[in-house]
């Protein structure tokens, strides 16, 4: 997972958040082509907001997603406007989602990843598959 620190004209920093977020009464629809176009939005909207995706999972019934991101951003301003953007594109697109009241629950977890942390979690998510 290649990381390196953000430099800017006064301050050099280097913040990467865990995010975990699940659908609407932690239904099994993240799947097929689905997991698939969600991918593909959330990396676009990370590059949108300066931030990079380092590790994206998709399981049926939530993410994970560990983003870099740039100091001025907060972690709820990411998760919102991430959670946000693809709510709307996703229904947009998949009809089917419209039956639920929205897709996102309001809420999501977050944590600090620093450089050694976010190794730890990476292998975290890998073997989630393996359970």
């Amino acid at each position: 997972m290649p990381q390196s620190h953000r430099h800017q004209s006064t301050s050099v920093s280097l913040v990467n958040y865990h995010l975990v977020f699940c659908p609407k009464r932690r239904k099994k629809i993240l799947v097929d082509r689905v997991e698939a176009r969600l991918e593909a939005l959330v990396r676009g909207k990370a590059g949108k907001l300066d931030c990079a995706a380092l590790e994206l999972a998709v399981r049926p019934d939530h993410v994970h997603l560990i983003i870099s991101c740039p100091p001025t951003l907060a972690p709820h301003q990411v998760a919102r406007r991430i959670k946000g953007y693809t709510s709307r594109v996703l229904r947009q697109e998949f009809a089917y989602l419209k039956r639920l009241p929205s897709l996102w629950t309001r809420s999501y977890f977050v944590s600090t990843a620093g450089n050694v942390s976010s190794a730890t979690i990476a292998r975290y998510i890998e073997e989630q598959d393996t359970r």
